[in-house]
């Protein structure tokens, strides 16, 4: 998206936001008189200069809060790919990924999760944006081929919005760490768009449940887009535009404990991306069951019809949501 046109607005937005910060940016996500976020570790506890740098344009990927008070968000109808998956305690978070525009805010944004990094692998050295993880995480992520950029090692990048509490207030502006958007090269995930595939089933609604979140997709005829919801509640962007996804991916994962556990000792979920399953596609109002394969965590995931023919998805927007395999 060219800068020329929004250099005005952006400055105006930012100012107007930054006037109403209450917490220091360089406290990060546990600054305020809010709870600290899911007790994880500071930013700063992160060698964030370990690691490794990319030498050409990245994506940009944010963790982003999806917990009642976190709504409604701030950019994420500008992403290419947002992701849904099963944190603590049965909710959900999301993984917007940007590469052909960048929006001038985008959030609440929150904590990573062990499973983000193997997400990720899928692109060249990605640009991660979060509030913090769990302090035994960071040193993962410190590994891990991409570029943390946290209120720890990017506190301009970051600001506290009005209206919400800590810690459900924390807000991304993209430019100042990604200065320009890298272009539709940067998505190396392995979709495909075009023509819809022969067949499918003729689907009015789909809906997605956590043990306490759900997403549901209704198809709009006069918008060509599934309509997003999400605990039953329609999905809206913080200027009251409905929340709309051109190809819904449910993908069925394995979905398991890991090694790590909130300050209230649930366990968070792994939600393994690498491998192979089904799935079902919705697009054009129609829906199809399909089979994944991602070989290698560098490998982007295709997704094919019973007898190995590739699925396109519809232009635009693709929400991908990650369910337990039943």
């Amino acid at each position: 998206m060219g800068r020329g046109a929004r250099g005005r607005r952006a400055a105006t937005t930012a100012a107007l936001l930054a006037a109403t910060m209450t917490a220091a940016l360089a406290a990060g996500c546990t600054s305020g008189s809010g709870p600290g976020d899911d007790g994880r570790g500071a930013p700063k506890q992160s060698k964030q200069g370990a690691s490794p740098s990319a030498t050409g344009p990245s994506a940009l990927a944010v963790k982003i809060d999806n917990a009642a008070p976190a709504r409604p968000h701030t950019g994420v109808d500008a992403a290419d790919v947002v992701y849904a998956e099963q944190v603590e305690g049965g909710l959900s978070r999301l993984m917007a990924v940007y590469a052909t525009r960048l929006p001038e805010t985008v959030g609440p944004v929150r904590s990573a999760r062990e499973s983000d990094l193997e997400l990720l692998r899928q692109f060249d050295r990605p640009t991660l944006a979060f509030s913090g993880a769990q302090k035994k995480l960071l040193p993962l992520i410190d590994k891990a081929p991409l570029r943390a950029r946290t209120p720890g090692n990017a506190a301009d990048a970051y600001l506290r919005g009005p209206g919400k509490p800590a810690p459900h207030n924390l807000y991304l502006r993209p430019e100042r760490i990604v200065p320009e958007a890298p272009g539709q090269a940067a998505l190396t995930t392995g979709f495909r768009y075009g023509p819809a595939p022969a067949g499918g089933t003729a689907t009015d609604s789909r809906t997605v449940r956590y043990p306490a979140a759900r997403f549901s997709f209704t198809w709009s005829d006069s918008r060509d887009r599934w309509l997003v919801g999400m605990d039953g509640s329609p999905a809206t962007t913080a200027g009251g535009e409905r929340m709309a996804a051109a190809t819904v991916v449910v993908q069925y994962v394995k979905v398991r404990e890991s090694a790590f556990r909130d300050f209230l000792g649930n366990n968070t979920p792994y939600t393994e991306t690498v491998g192979s399953g089904k799935a079902t596609v919705l697009r054009d109002g129609r829906a199809w069951d399909v089979n994944w394969k991602r070989e290698q965590a560098a490998d982007g995931t295709s997704f094919t019809t019973g007898d190995g023919t590739p699925v396109n998805f519809a232009k635009g927007q693709v929400w991908v949501v990650f369910a337990k395999t039943p």
